[in-house]
């Protein structure tokens, strides 16, 4: 039997995005955003709010990253989804966070998080709150990929949300090779 629950924001996983800009005078500011995913080869959609400082920056640069939390940084990473850089101008510092320029975009790529999605404003829909970035790069630390620089996810131990509960989880075992096991039911 099944319980109805209506129209909620809920799905598995939920990745938990760190947006990270540079505002008009070059501070780096980061926010925690659960709600998006890749949209496109080459692009990225999520779901943010334009009353955010990230927000205003990102449309003024033309420019954001996104880095993957992790669980080594959970609470940094919550940290600035609960804080407003409108209100605390050293958000990011106080996250614990050290900015690295990209090379590619206007925005920051975050020194503690493994990985970082870099990206070129495509559009922003004021009315339903839709970014959309042209993904430009997409940069990894060496000490997270294995020999043939493939993603070892046990040392990058990224977190996903789980919004029914109000958890963040830690991605864990492997469970079967994508575009392989089904072929066994051909």
């Amino acid at each position: 039997m099944r319980k109805n629950f209506g129209s909620k924001p809920w799905s598995y996983p939920q990745p938990v995005f760190i947006v990270a800009t540079y505002d008009e005078n070059g501070v780096p500011d980061a926010m925690n955003a659960a709600w998006g995913g890749i949209s496109e080869n080459n692009e990225i959609s999520l779901c943010i709010g334009d009353n955010h400082k990230t927000t205003q920056n990102l449309l003024a640069k033309k420019a954001f990253t996104v880095n993957i939390a992790d669980t080594a940084h959970v609470v940094a990473c919550d940290y600035v989804g609960i804080e407003s850089a409108k209100k605390v101008a050293d958000k990011f510092t106080k996250a614990g966070f050290t900015a690295i320029k990209s090379e590619f975009v206007d925005a920051p790529i975050i020194k503690e998080l493994n990985m970082a999605i870099e990206c070129r404003v495509k559009s922003y829909d004021l009315e339903t709150c839709r970014l959309v970035g042209e993904i430009v790069n997409v940069s990894i630390d060496e000490s997270v990929l294995t020999a043939d620089d493939k993603v070892d996810v046990a040392k990058m131990a990224p977190i996903v949300f789980d919004p029914i509960n109000m958890a963040y989880l830690q991605l864990g075992e492997k469970v079967g090779n994508a575009f392989k096991d089904g072929a066994a039911l051909k």
